[in-house]
């Protein structure tokens, strides 16, 4: 079942305890994030308002009690649109209370479906899968109704050889 954005926004406000991203893609080709992309390539500061209403609905899932995560996979070296979200977004959804970990799979895919494929669990029942094309624009969104055992396991195994966000950067420093 394809989800449009206010049947996702349902589906996505209405996890009782977890949501866990298993995020792949080089590049997203956002366009709400195009001039911010932009700005942080010329070196521009980054906005005080930068992606304040994401950090306002993580904040309300956690305030409620959920948990909220991801494993954000990356191949060395970083591309632009990775180093923009470890720049200027990810610091930030993690003070919101996200629980960010990085996967850098440079070398070692680790045996996980690293396809194109980007997915969301919700309370390990229900996975969203999130369809890009190649540059990362996004083709859809879509509920599936399938056997949920190999995404419990790339979740392990995602989790198993990943690292927190600040201990993966510094590295960088």
């Amino acid at each position: 079942m394809l989800l449009d954005g206010e049947e996702w926004r349902k589906i996505f406000d209405a996890y009782e305890h977890h949501a866990w991203r298993f995020e792949a893609q080089p590049t997203y080709t956002m366009p709400n994030e195009a001039e911010n992309v932009a700005r942080f390539l010329q070196g521009d500061p980054k906005p005080a308002n930068h992606n304040a209403r994401w950090h306002e609905r993580v904040r309300g899932y956690v305030a409620s009690g959920r948990t909220i995560g991801r494993v954000r996979v990356v191949r060395r070296p970083l591309t632009d649109y990775q180093r923009y979200q470890f720049t200027w977004g990810i610091p930030d959804n993690i003070a919101a209370g996200e629980d960010i970990r990085v996967l850098d799979v440079t070398g070692n895919d680790h045996g996980l479906p690293l396809s194109g494929t980007d997915w969301w669990m919700f309370d390990e029942a229900r996975v969203v899968h999130l369809n890009y094309r190649p540059d990362g624009t996004q083709i859809n969104r879509e509920l599936i109704a399938t056997d949920l055992a190999p995404y419990l396991e790339w979740q392990r195994i995602a989790l198993a050889h990943s690292v927190p966000f600040t201990e993966y950067v510094k590295a960088f420093e």
